[in-house]
């Protein structure tokens, strides 16, 4: 195929309905809403989930569960992901982000311990793993909780 030979596929354009443009366009007078009714009103039709009057779905399910509205949700970072930086670089939330390690800051950082760690670094993070912890001393490094 070359580029000369693109073309959308079948049915796949439709051009636009013009309605209410006169009863020769099959779409004249009432626009294809018919004729009276809910839905042939300006504004008219059901809410989303409405079916007609019978219980909905949603509330016929069981419900389960609870969702803790406090609850912190942490930019994860392993261990080994800190190896790109230079032997006593301070790694703060600011520069992962800045790095693009993590995309959006969240409640915070949480480093975690996969991995191994050959470089000495300051951390600085809102949360780390005894596992992380133990890795970045191992290295000769130091955390610190912000």
């Amino acid at each position: 195929m070359k580029l000369h030979e693109l073309k959308p596929a079948e049915g796949s354009r439709s051009s636009r309905k013009r309605v209410g443009r006169g009863y020769g366009s099959g779409l004249g007078k009432t626009s294809g809403r018919g004729q009276k009714g809910q839905k042939s009103r300006s504004g008219g039709g059901v809410r989303p989930g409405f079916e007609g009057g019978q219980m909905p779905l949603i509330q016929r399910l069981p419900k389960r569960g609870f969702t803790n509205p406090t609850r912190k949700e942490y930019a994860i970072v392993n261990v080994d992901t800190l190896n790109r930086f230079e032997e006593g670089t301070e790694v703060t939330p600011e520069l992962l982000l800045e790095q693009r390690i993590i995309s959006k800051l969240n409640d915070g950082v949480k480093i975690l311990g996969n991995g191994k760690l050959e470089t000495k670094l300051t951390v600085k993070a809102h949360k780390f793993s005894a596992s992380a912890k133990e890795a970045i001393e191992a290295a000769g490094g130091k955390t610190e909780v912000i």
